[in-house]
């Protein structure tokens, strides 16, 4: 489990935040009038922040290369 959280702590982080953010978003802004489809609900808008969280969060992992061995194609 340690392991997991190691290897994808960003994205983690990422989710929180962006779900944070999400819950902040409608609570300050929000939709008055309800007709809104994302931000009329609290938890949709968690679940939307959340996703886009993950993928800013996800341009700054780095991703391991493999070498091949010093064989050439």
């Amino acid at each position: 489990m340690n392991d997991f959280f190691r290897k994808h702590r960003l994205r983690v982080a990422g989710l929180i935040v962006g779900a944070l953010g999400g819950l902040l978003y409608y609570y300050f802004v929000g939709c008055g009038t309800g007709s809104c489809p994302i931000t009329a609900n609290p938890w949709r808008m968690m679940i939307y922040g959340a996703v886009l969280g993950v993928l800013i969060f996800d341009i700054f992992t780095k991703t391991e290369t493999k070498e091949n061995d010093g064989k050439k194609k």
